[in-house]
């Protein structure tokens, strides 16, 4: 203010010339100061206008039901300083699986769908897989006699496919993999398989102080090279399944080893316990899709104070998928039944969501 006003005195001066400022200095230099903050305060009126116009309606993609009302009417609770259910800053954490809520799973996980492609990558350099199963269904397009073998079979898919190789090697291959690989439906990138409402709802409890996490039964590292760009959510943020790595040196060089060996399953019962380990703070508000979601809902519920469980509903057949109990991806059962009977929100893309994907026109 002190600068603009110099400034504009200078002007003054060489204009009217010394003679009149000594007539009448304190006339103008109070016109002067008068003026510039009026004009400031048109700038920071029409910038505060320009910016609300700008942003707008947070949750663009979501139609005005039940499940937007209720997400927008927690916000206010527990961020409006004197309401009941405030809630300081660094206790509003948020937790969101990420297969089925906030990207598709379908037709299979988008990582098995990965490791099916290094499978076949990696098969010039292993011709026992050609007799050896699942290895040998799978190169023959056989994916359901390749995963008869159950937990097994898929366990020695991932290891092949995620271990033996440096931190920094895998998240080379992640990249390199998502930068060419489409999903066999859309025939978009798997990182445009990102639901927009979601994405719009973590930006949205950000900009209102909330810390956004992804607690998934996916693996971590595979996670991590891409949620920061698609989500906005850092890596230090991402909590999902592990295996065992080891410190070593490496011509010299510190690297990272991924071992063929699990080391956490970040699903169901995992889940909490993950959230309880590396956040430290029970969330306030939770998002999943599945019974594999329904103990970090579960946990999330039993806190105190004011609380939001959401569940992602695939109900729209049309648009994406429509599944829930009997489904053997994303399978909704036990969560759905506990959900209704305990009044959590649920949200129905047919109905809650007027787009799913940002590509939908």
């Amino acid at each position: 203010m002190l600068a603009v006003s110099r400034k504009l005195r200078l002007s003054f001066f060489e204009v009217r010339g010394l003679q009149c400022i000594r007539e009448r200095p304190i006339v103008h230099v109070t016109e002067i100061r008068l003026r510039v903050t009026q004009a400031l305060v048109l700038v920071a009126g029409l910038t505060l206008n320009a910016q609300t116009l700008a942003q707008g309606d947070p949750l663009p993609s979501w139609n005005d039901g039940k499940a937007k009302q209720s997400i927008v009417a927690f916000v206010k609770n527990v961020t409006s300083k004197g309401s009941p259910g405030f809630v300081p800053p660094a206790e509003r954490i948020a937790t969101f699986d990420n297969d089925g809520t906030l990207w598709a799973e379908q037709p299979m996980y988008f990582q098995l769908a990965f490791a099916l492609d290094r499978v076949k990558a990696l098969a010039p350099k292993h011709a026992e897989w050609k007799d050896k199963e699942p290895f040998a269904s799978l190169l023959k397009g056989d994916l359901k006699g390749a995963l008869a073998g159950g937990e097994k079979a898929i366990a020695e898919i991932v290891m092949v496919t995620h271990a033996g190789m440096s931190t920094e090697e895998f998240e080379r291959i992640v990249r390199e993999w998502l930068g060419s690989a489409k999903h066999p439906k859309s025939g978009k990138p798997y990182t445009e398989m990102t639901y927009q409402p979601m994405v719009e709802l973590l930006r949205y409890l950000r900009a209102n102080d909330f810390k956004t996490y992804i607690v998934s039964g996916g693996g971590v590292e595979f996670m991590r090279p891409w949620v920061e760009k698609a989500y906005g959510i850092p890596p230090e943020q991402v909590i999902g399944s592990t295996i065992k790595t080891k410190f070593e040196l490496r011509d010299g060089k510190p690297v990272i080893m991924r071992l063929p060996e699990i080391d956490f399953i970040d699903d169901k019962e995992g889940k909490p316990v993950a959230i309880n380990k590396f956040i430290g703070r029970r969330p306030i508000l939770a998002f999943g899709n599945s019974d594999g979601d329904l103990q970090m809902l579960q946990w999330t519920a039993a806190g105190g104070g004011t609380r939001f469980m959401g569940i992602v509903h695939h109900t729209d057949a049309e648009r994406e998928w429509a599944y829930d109990r009997k489904s053997h991806i994303g399978r909704l059962d036990k969560a759905l039944d506990e959900a209704t009977a305990k009044g959590w929100t649920l949200v129905s893309m047919k109905t809650e969501w007027k787009r799913i994907f940002s590509f939908e026109k």
